[in-house]
């Protein structure tokens, strides 16, 4: 018995229009297991599609809310580094990462949420490891998602892994 699959092609949300994303309600019709990551956006039109293939089900994209999540903190470059982060007035938090990381999609709410939390106190910053991977290789960052504290220019803690929130919040604590 021979099945018949076809290729849906979803693009990535950074390339569509800015539109109002609405969460989604675990539902058998959308045929997905208890995902609560994941948020579906209405077609703007099925001609702006890669394929020509409606997507059928009310023609909505499905898009994975992680993917937003990294928005809220400011990234830092090779070039921003040293004014944003070593001459800092106040302690700053920097989250390293990549966007291929699973525990480090995990981890950015966590960040965004301690941004807010600290504002005024605190700088949170984050810095993509494979677009400035010199920043990670000068501070011995071997495995991501790595979050480490400076205060006046020098690195005073560093926290390891996707951790709890409870754990960033005291190595914070210790440097305000």
């Amino acid at each position: 018995m021979a099945a018949l699959l076809e290729t849906l092609v979803i693009p990535r949300a950074s390339a569509l229009p800015s539109v109002a994303f609405t969460p989604v309600a675990v539902s058998s019709s959308v045929g997905l297991s208890n995902f609560g990551g994941l948020k579906i956006r209405p077609s703007l039109s099925t001609a702006k599609l890669s394929s020509s293939k409606k997507l059928g089900r009310g023609s909505s994209r499905i898009i994975c809310e992680a993917q937003e999540a990294a928005i809220d903190v400011a990234a830092v470059t090779d070039s921003t580094w040293e004014s944003l982060v070593l001459k800092s007035d106040s302690p700053v938090l920097v989250e390293f990462w990549a966007p291929w990381c699973g525990p480090c999609r995990m981890i950015h709410p966590v960040i965004d949420k301690l941004a807010k939390q600290y504002a005024g106190k605190l700088k949170c910053y984050k810095v993509n490891t494979d677009e400035s991977p010199s920043i990670a290789t000068q501070y011995g960052i071997r495995s991501i998602p790595t979050v480490i504290i400076f205060k006046n220019g020098e690195k005073k803690d560093a926290v390891i892994g996707a951790v709890p929130e409870s754990t960033l919040t005291t190595s914070i604590e210790k440097f305000l």
